[in-house]
């Protein structure tokens, strides 16, 4: 795999990926949507495999959003059958190479067999530490945050803390996302000019990139597009470029990180 012109001490440490493509990728080759969710279950082999190698420590996939229960049943029971499928598939080369699974989203709406798939290969990947996969499933960013409301608003009810008290790093550790830091890089395939509910917290700072490659056509090659855009970027955080200028590690107010 060749990283013409990437940076490896400039890369992103969290890259986020709004897979979007399958069924129209489908019906331009006279296929069935099902078949265009597996060929999009190739790229995530690939991006994730991609990522490991060059050193990404964190890679959340939005695989299924609330909103695509709405779907219909057959897609949605093809969806959850390839999903479990993956799971046990993939848990030994994660084992292998250090990679630890994550999911956000509400997993009580998954099929059992699927959500105990999921729990098994979180639980047995714990303690990997070289990479990190966060699967969005069931997932909805109003959802997170509405969920984050009402746990800071039950803790000001028993008097855990004040309402003065709230700031963004409280925010933030009760989010889904806790464990991980927020994305550097937010990628969108299949041109849509849209963030579709997927970690509206989150991506504040976020570089968005958005390509109209559909998601199963998504490779090495148009993911290193993704990361040289990315680096081309200046990262300001509001601050004018003298002002980053003069500190290397720009930080942001309470609740950000370091960039």
């Amino acid at each position: 795999m060749e990283l013409d012109g990437v940076d490896k001490k400039r890369l992103p440490e969290h890259v986020a990926i709004i897979m979007d493509g399958n069924g129209r990728w489908a019906k331009s080759r006279g296929k069935n949507r099902i078949e265009g969710h597996r060929r999009g279950k190739t790229s995530v082999r690939v991006i994730v495999e991609m990522s490991r190698k060059i050193g990404i420590r964190y890679l959340s996939l939005y695989a299924f959003s609330t909103e695509n229960w709405f779907r219909p049943d057959a897609e949605v029971e093809a969806l959850m059958g390839l999903l479990e499928h993956y799971l046990a598939a993939e848990q030994a080369k994660m084992m292998r190479y250090g990679i630890r699974l994550l999911a956000v989203g509400d997993r009580s709406r998954l099929p059992a067999s699927v959500r105990g798939a999921l729990e098994s290969v979180i639980e047995r990947t714990r303690d990997n530490q070289r990479m990190t996969v966060i699967l969005a499933l069931s997932y909805s960013g109003r959802d997170d945050i509405v969920r984050m409301v009402k746990s800071l608003a039950l803790d000001v009810r028993e008097q855990k803390c004040e309402p003065g008290d709230i700031d963004e790093r409280m925010i933030s550790a009760r989010l889904d996302t806790a464990e991980v830091p927020d994305p550097d890089l937010l990628i969108r395939t299949s041109g849509e000019m849209r963030i579709s509910n997927f970690f509206l917290w989150q991506i504040a700072y976020s570089e968005l990139y958005v390509t109209p490659v559909l998601w199963p056509d998504f490779r090495e090659k148009e993911y290193l597009a993704a990361l040289l855009e990315y680096q081309r970027r200046r990262r300001r955080f509001g601050r004018t470029d003298e002002q980053v200028d003069e500190v290397a590690t720009p930080q942001l107010e309470a609740g950000g990180r370091q960039s």
